[in-house]
């Protein structure tokens, strides 16, 4: 079973490797600066919509950050 905290990890690791600042994340997603701070030390994770947006911005595959493993044979 996956873990918020795992999630956190991942997208954290993501949006630091991103050489985007946090300020250029929140303008191209639509949230506050403060908000990806919270992604970033885990206190909150991104609603489904903002995750979307999160993941197009950073050229991010959703299913990685959520640690879902794909079945091959779909």
């Amino acid at each position: 079973m996956t873990t918020t905290i795992e999630i956190s990890k991942k997208l954290s690791e993501a949006i630091k490797q991103s050489g985007l600042t946090q300020t250029e994340i929140a303008e191209r997603i639509g949230v506050r600066q403060q908000q990806i701070s919270c992604y970033i030390s885990g206190k909150t994770l991104p609603a489904l919509d903002t995750l979307s947006r999160l993941c197009t911005v950073l050229d991010l595959d959703a299913n990685e950050i959520l640690c879902v493993e794909r079945d091959k044979n779909y």
